[in-house]
């Protein structure tokens, strides 16, 4: 009776997914190819920042040492990027077979269900999407993430508990079991695992943005205090590196020169950089475009002395919590000198 019952779930499983991959439309496979080429993009940025790293780590060596080094660090991911590059061409001029065919039925049961597109669980995601990708590419993206989490388990789990009944029926009950069971619970940890990369992501970039802050509103406090405007201030504090923060920064200022108003640009900001250092900064730069630099140029000191506070406050925590980490190891570490110690001493005693 079980096993009919798992082989029903099965064909039930593998028929829903067949039936919404009948009901792909243009406009998915347009949103799938448009997330495809958005991902070679960013695998650009993220092989150019890898060469970028590489070249820093490499001019610390010199001579032999750089040249046996240089054997194992790459710098060079042209072919690479040129690969990726053509892919993306390849999918603006219409061809997509680049275009995961496994994820598809996902984009369809998105577009049929209005629940969906209502959830909390997907305004979830929508404003995660939205902080990582800006408002241009959210929505695509969290359209990505949730087609993925619908289909693939929905895929994994019928061909899982299908393989599982194939090889009950020729009688090694131990391997169906052990598939049915164990590549479920796989397919089901991978599957959450798509979702906690975004939540993992998302708080690397607060993290980082966090650091970086302390920076950035001094460097603002300086220029504005010594007589710069707001708009030039933040344009030069942009321009002055290139992490996280200071990218945000670097579109903020693209927006204004373009003639996006002062509220939406900040806004914006605001949107992409959710931590409550830059809504701080956010909101006293909106509140105060029409009251000048003395009282801006105030604020900012007082927002530059809070977040290097902070980041005291944080550096202490964080040591704390690594010297917390580092008991086991060292408890560890004292057992295996107490054990190689005591062993040839117990061994010197029997023989005696």
């Amino acid at each position: 009776m079980l096993i009919i019952m798992i082989q029903i779930l099965a064909t039930v499983l593998m028929f829903i997914w067949i039936l919404m991959l009948t009901q792909i439309r243009k406009d998915d496979w347009i949103t799938a190819a448009y997330n495809k080429v958005l991902d070679n993009i960013i695998n650009i940025e993220k092989l150019k920042k890898k060469d970028s790293v590489n070249r820093s780590k490499l001019s610390q060596y010199h001579g032999i040492s750089y040249k046996i080094m240089k054997l194992f660090i790459s710098t060079d991911s042209l072919k690479e990027i040129k690969k990726i590059e053509q892919s993306s061409a390849k999918l603006q001029r219409g061809n997509l077979s680049s275009v995961n065919i496994f994820i598809m039925p996902g984009y369809a049961m998105l577009r049929k269900s209005k629940r969906i597109g209502e959830s909390t669980f997907y305004a979830s995601i929508m404003t995660k999407c939205l902080e990582l990708y800006g408002k241009k590419h959210a929505a695509n993206k969290a359209a990505q993430l949730i087609a993925g989490l619908l289909s693939y388990p929905l895929f994994g789990v019928a061909c899982s508990l299908g393989i599982g009944v194939l090889i009950l029926g020729s009688g090694n009950d131990l391997a169906a079991w052990g598939i049915i069971g164990f590549g479920t619970l796989i397919i089901l940890v991978l599957t959450y695992a798509m979702f906690d990369e975004l939540n993992d992501r998302l708080n690397k970039r607060r993290g980082a943005i966090q650091r970086q802050f302390p920076n950035v509103v001094s460097k603002l406090a300086l220029l504005v205090t010594s007589g710069m405007i707001m708009d030039k201030a933040w344009k030069e504090t942009a321009i002055s590196q290139d992490l996280e923060l200071y990218r945000e920064m670097q579109k903020t200022s693209e927006e204004l020169d373009n003639l996006v108003s002062p509220e939406a640009a900040y806004g914006g900001f605001l949107d992409r950089c959710n931590t409550k250092e830059t809504a701080k900064l956010a909101s006293a730069i909106m509140q105060n475009l029409s009251k000048g630099n003395a009282e801006i140029g105030r604020l900012l000191k007082d927002m530059a002395k809070e977040a290097w506070q902070e980041r005291r406050h944080t550096a202490k925590r964080d040591a704390e919590k690594a010297n917390s980490k580092l008991m086991i190891p060292t408890m560890l570490l004292f057992i295996a000198i107490l054990v190689m110690l005591m062993v040839p001493i117990a061994m010197n005693f029997s023989m005696l």
